[in-house]
């Protein structure tokens, strides 16, 4: 008896970024430079906070030195922010901006974008997400209509390997071994690509379409 398999799903991590207040005027010069870092931007908008919403968003820096600073600095003009995603994709934000010091940045890792825009330690041209968890967070916070996908884990990532990739996977590596071919690489990609069991299938007919640490900031 067949049993019924939820369909394969793809799981591409996401992060928030922020332009901040003091240059957004260079919005698509860095936006031009996420997306040739390979980050797609699924979603952006233009927005400017108050200083309570301020407050709520960096609510984990409430009554440290700096707050009252950051909250004034953030509500002061408009800011860009962006939903990023790509493999790996907070860490490898993180890494793009550089130290939240911009005078660090300039002197550690003086080709980050913290380098090139920020200013200071308050005024460091933009933001990220520092893990999962602040990720959903902040995602939710600027796109509340934004329905995020939970990336598997544990017994659940298990079984998906189990279900969708072992499977076929096995039986590409046993055809392998039957045919010794010469490029056993190039082999295995084109038999992957031809018995993949969750290929779009197409019928030819007509179709019509429907309309339809710790410091961060």
């Amino acid at each position: 008896m067949d049993l019924l398999m939820p369909p394969p799903q793809i799981y591409v991590e996401r992060t928030l970024a922020l332009i901040k207040p003091d240059i957004v005027d260079k919005e698509e010069e860095i936006e031009g430079i996420i997306l040739k870092s390979g980050f797609t931007i699924v979603q952006r908008r233009k927005l400017r906070f108050s200083p309570e919403q301020c407050s709520n968003f960096y609510v984990e820096q409430y009554g440290k030195m700096f707050f009252p600073n950051l909250t004034a600095y953030m509500s002061s003009g408009p800011l860009v922010a962006m939903i990023l995603a790509r493999h790996n994709a907070i860490s490898y934000w993180l890494d793009l901006m550089g130290p939240f010091n911009s005078f660090k940045a300039k002197e550690t890792h003086p080709d980050s974008l913290r380098a090139i825009y920020g200013t200071d330690d308050l005024r460091n041209a933009l933001h990220g997400s520092k893990n999962f968890a602040s990720a959903e967070r902040e995602i939710r916070f600027m796109f509340p209509e934004v329905v995020i996908e939970p990336i598997p884990v544990g017994e659940a990532a298990k079984d998906y390997l189990n279900l969708y990739v072992n499977p076929t996977l096995l039986a590409g590596l046993s055809e392998l071994c039957k045919h010794k071919p010469a490029d056993p690489f190039i082999w295995l990609a084109d038999w992957l690509l031809k018995n993949n069991p969750n290929k779009p299938k197409f019928c030819y007919q007509e179709i019509v379409e429907e309309s339809n640490e710790n410091k961060t900031y």
